[in-house]
């Protein structure tokens, strides 16, 4: 059984969508999504900077575009369920038929703005730490005022708070965490500090229309799979404010029997968990067309 991932904020480097777009049709359909949503796509993936490309409103819809040209890149695939990390839930439900790719990135632009406009506010940050005993970390992280904003398993925990917060934990580290390592994120997303965001999302999705997932979702809040379209929807807004926790979707994984993990472009840091996290289960990441074939190949040997 395959399921497919899509990576979250972070993930994004300068020009990973070059060689995508070279593609058949790949540049116009991008060129396309960037009008419908006010932002040039072929701009931030190809030409800009990595200062440009983590901003939070341009990262998100970024990351999402990505996701959506590499799965369609595949050709016809159905997986055994889909899942994503962060923003890259709002990939998932697109993937699997809760929102058309259109409305998808108009949500996640929506999404992006919001969250940008409220990390404003403060200045907050994220860092992941390597190592440690989870709850030993977690409690660490609560005494520091600090939110265990991603537990990812496989031994990471990504801390959120602010500035100030953050330099407290460089210099007092819980008991055996390996490392800290400042993320390239610029906000303290999924924690209190996303509160404002959350109500201009839920806003922009009472415009939308969502469809049942056709294939099994799985969700970041607590790992559960959702069979509504409208409570996908209501969970994609309130995870914003709401920690992910990766380590469970992975349980669930586990679960359905998954024997192979696809994650779509720009992957490599959720095969990275899971190959820490589930071993003996199948990971490829979609990093550049060059990857198509072998992806190709995992799906025809791990879907029915």
């Amino acid at each position: 059984m395959l399921v497919l991932v899509a990576p979250g904020q972070g993930a994004q480097t300068p020009g990973f969508l070059t060689e995508w777009l070279e593609l058949p049709g790949a540049a116009d359909r991008v060129a396309a999504w960037s009008d419908a949503i006010g932002l040039d796509l072929v701009h931030y993936g190809t030409k800009a900077d990595a200062d440009e490309i983590r901003d939070t409103a341009v990262a998100q819809p970024l990351l999402v575009a990505a996701g959506l040209l590499s799965a369609s890149a595949l050709g016809e695939v159905a997986p055994g369920a889909v899942a994503g990390h962060s923003v890259g839930e709002i990939t998932a439900a697109a993937l699997a038929g809760v929102l058309d790719e259109t409305a998808a990135l108009s949500l996640v632009r929506k999404r992006g703005l919001a969250m940008a406009d409220a990390a404003a506010v403060t200045e907050t940050g994220m860092a992941a730490l390597l190592g440690g005993d989870p709850e030993a970390t977690v409690a660490h992280l609560e005494k520091l005022g600090l939110t265990p904003a991603n537990i990812n398993g496989a031994g990471q925990i990504v801390a959120a708070g602010t500035k100030e917060q953050l330099a407290a934990l460089e210099g007092d580290k819980p008991e055996g965490v390996r490392r800290v390592v400042m993320l390239q994120v610029a906000g303290a997303f999924h924690t209190h500090h996303m509160g404002p965001a959350v109500d201009t999302l839920a806003r922009a999705a009472e415009a939308l229309t969502p469809g049942d997932p056709q294939l099994t979702y799985v969700s970041n809040r607590d790992g559960g799979t959702v069979a509504s379209g409208a409570e996908v929807l209501e969970r994609l807004v309130g995870q914003v404010a709401n920690p992910v926790r990766w380590d469970l979707c992975m349980e669930t994984f586990k679960e359905l029997g998954v024997t192979a993990l696809l994650e779509v472009c720009p992957g490599g840091t959720l095969t990275g968990l899971a190959k820490r996290a589930l071993p003996g289960v199948r990971t490829l990441a979609l990093k550049t067309p060059a990857d198509l074939d072998a992806a190709r190949e995992l799906v025809a040997e791990h879907t029915a």
